[in-house]
């Protein structure tokens, strides 16, 4: 029995005592649905973005275009101790100027 519905015990009734919900029964008010507003969708338009992801972005594009001088530096037969210096100063030359920009940027990399 649950909250005082249905039997005692199902002994010697013919059921099993399983209880069900009347499905027929009709109801006079539907469930209220609540819609998405125009200031719901501003909100999302004006999200932030995150500064740890466009972080991850800029030190991607700059590790790509290493990956691509260490295939340059490879081709032209230069050793890998070379190859290695030779990167290294580019992506320290590559991260420097990233973080010494001439425009004022807020807190997130974009232009004020």
């Amino acid at each position: 029995m649950y909250n005082g519905i249905g039997l005692q015990t199902p002994r010697g009734s013919g059921t099993n005592g399983h209880v069900q919900r009347n499905w027929a029964i009709v109801r006079k008010n539907k469930d209220k649905v609540t819609y998405k507003t125009e200031d719901a969708k501003l909100d999302q338009l004006n999200k932030q973005p995150n500064k740890e992801i466009l972080d991850h972005v800029r030190k991607r594009k700059v590790e790509v275009k290493c990956a691509e001088l260490a295939d340059i530096l490879e081709d032209q037969g230069f050793t890998s101790e070379e190859i290695n210096n030779k990167v290294e100063s580019y992506r320290s030359l590559l991260m420097g100027s990233d973080i010494k920009s001439s425009t004022p940027q807020d807190e997130f990399g974009r232009v004020k």
